[in-house]
């Protein structure tokens, strides 16, 4: 992992096209202001595993009759 120190205003530059930026920084909270592609996706960690646990939940809860059911849909 790469550690880099910023002050207010100062930004990195990551490959060709994206550029972040420090926006402000008010009681130990940074707001990073990100410029990228559209086609590059920008997800919060936090959200991430989030959706992680909900869809290994949700895989739980599928039955061997669903599985069966959805193979049959798929193969018509």
């Amino acid at each position: 992992m790469l550690v880099l120190a910023r002050k207010l205003d100062e930004s990195i530059v990551i490959g060709d096209n994206i550029t972040v930026k420090i926006v402000s920084i008010d009681k130990g909270v940074i707001k990073l202001g990100i410029e990228a592609p559209k086609d590059v996706s920008i997800v919060r960690s936090e959200l991430l595993e989030d959706v992680k646990n909900l869809n290994i939940a949700a895989s739980r809860e599928v039955g061997l009759e669903n599985l069966s059911l959805l193979s049959k849909i798929l193969k018509k």
